[in-house]
């Protein structure tokens, strides 16, 4: 059966967002240092050689296998001798790793857990959180951190860029969170949070409009091609990272907007029975921006520009 078309309010203000998000007007804007290439969005490439010298300390685990003659450099081969040492070293690194994770644990046991029995309890009967919460993959972005979210408040979902597809895209985990959170959980707010220095967005604004198919996060990102477009036109003026900027809270009110598409997700909404709102951290100066999509009020005057209301901007 085919997809349901886009509800009317999307197809009215896709073509008509606000160029500036949150309808703040470009100031100056705090540059960001984008240094990463699109494979080192989530972490550095291995350096030269790390690649062969992982390849032989998974051999030497191997009792029985033998060495024999071999092409490479004799610095190579050499490195054999002091495998077993470095994989032990690893190994420790590892379990210290560990070690620490397994005393955070047993210290929210401790502090939270028993301290809070009956509520925990209460959760291990059913969930009934007030919030969906949409963010960024980032590990410098945690909301439960930031926003001081306790566990049954807030059903999330994270991705690179906390980008929301539209209903007619087809299944991702977003939507899928996204029915579970609306439809099963009755969740009264959903809340897309963007972020300073968001590598996804550096990627979307770096890539051609060609989109590489043997890459997951372009073919992720551009989701958020029009946010893109809209930054290109309306800030071509300012420098590439500012661009940027411009473009991580730009891709925020077109998340919003691809919610709308979801036919639930605007009944609700147009009831009154569920809001959306955008959000954005600066983890440079530490400050968050809130903002709330005004329904009523963008859906009053066809030509009129995305509408926002409760804005606040907390630092």
């Amino acid at each position: 059966m085919a997809a349901p078309s886009p509800t009317p309010f999307y197809r009215l203000f896709n073509s008509s967002v606000d160029s500036r998000p949150t309808s703040l007007k470009t100031a100056t804007v705090r540059s960001c240092i984008y240094s990463l290439s699109l494979p080192e969005i989530f972490g550095p490439k291995l350096k030269s050689g790390e690649t062969e010298q992982a390849h032989l300390r998974l051999l030497t685990s191997f009792k029985h296998l033998k060495f024999k003659a071999s092409k490479e450099p004799l610095g190579l081969t050499q490195q054999l001798d002091n495998s077993k040492l470095e994989s032990l070293t690893e190994s420790e690194n590892g379990s210290d790793l560990f070690e620490d994770l397994k005393h955070r644990f047993l210290r929210f046991k401790r502090r939270k857990f028993k301290e809070n029995l009956d509520h925990f309890q209460n959760l291990a009967q059913a969930q009934a959180p007030k919030f969906m919460i949409i963010a960024c993959a980032d590990s410098r972005v945690c909301p439960s951190i930031i926003l001081g979210f306790q566990p049954g408040e807030a059903f999330m979902v994270r991705n690179v860029a906390n980008l929301v597809p539209t209903f007619e895209s087809g299944p991702s985990e977003t939507n899928a969170a996204l029915e579970f959170a609306v439809n099963s959980l009755k969740v009264e707010n959903i809340l897309v949070i963007g972020h300073s220095c968001c590598g996804g967005i550096h990627a979307l604004m770096s890539m051609e409009d060609e989109v590489d198919s043997s890459s997951f996060i372009r073919s992720w990102v551009v989701v958020g091609k029009n946010a893109k477009l809209i930054t290109k036109s309306a800030a071509s003026n300012l420098s590439f990272d500012q661009q940027c900027r411009h473009c991580e809270k730009e891709s925020v009110n077109h998340s919003l907007l691809n919610l709308l598409t979801y036919p639930w997700i605007e009944e609700k909404v147009a009831e009154g029975a569920l809001s959306v709102h955008g959000g954005y951290y600066d983890f440079i100066d530490c400050t968050f921006e809130k903002w709330t999509l005004d329904y009523k009020a963008s859906n009053r005057e066809k030509h009129s520009r995305f509408a926002v209301k409760n804005q606040f901007y907390w630092c």
